[in-house]
C-alpha cells in the first residue's frame, strides 16, 4: 500500500468520577459553572470536536460518568485536552480516571477490509 496523509477521526472516552466540590453544588449551580467556566473556552480553543455525556454513577463504582468525544484528528483532540485542563473541570470538579483513544474500526482502513466488528441489527 502506497503511503499517503489521511486525516483519522479520533474518539476518546474520557472515564470522570465526580469531586465533592461538584457534588456540594446545587443542580443550578452545577449547570451555571459548567456553561460558564468550561463550555466557553473549549468553544474558544477547540474546532472539529463533539461530545456526548453519559452518567454511570448508578452502574460503576470507579467512575461517575463517562464523557465520550469525537474529534477530526489527533491535533483537535490535543487542544481539547488542553483547553479542558485549564478549566475547574479538570482534577476540581471532576477526577479523570482514564482515558481510552482510538480510532474507529482503524483495522479496516488499515488493511483494507470491511469493518465486520460494527454490527446493527
Amino acid at each position: 500500500m502506497p503511503a499517503h496523509a489521511t486525516t483519522t477521526p479520533v474518539t476518546a472516552f474520557m472515564l470522570v468520577k465526580t469531586t465533592p466540590e461538584w457534588l456540594a453544588m446545587s443542580v443550578e449551580e452545577r449547570v451555571h459553572a459548567f456553561t460558564t467556566e468550561v463550555v466557553p473556552v473549549v468553544e474558544a480553543r477547540t474546532s472539529g470536536v463533539r461530545s456526548r455525556f453519559y452518567d454511570t454513577e448508578f452502574y460503576s463504582a470507579r467512575v461517575t460518568d463517562v464523557w465520550v468525544w469525537e474529534a477530526d484528528d489527533h491535533h483537535a483532540y490535543q487542544l481539547l485536552v488542553d483547553a479542558l485542563r485549564e478549566t475547574p473541570f479538570w482534577d476540581r470538579y471532576f477526577e479523570v480516571v482514564d482515558l481510552l483513544v482510538g480510532t474507529e474500526n482503524g483495522y479496516a482502513r488499515t488493511y483494507g477490509v470491511d469493518a465486520v466488528t460494527s454490527i446493527a441489527t
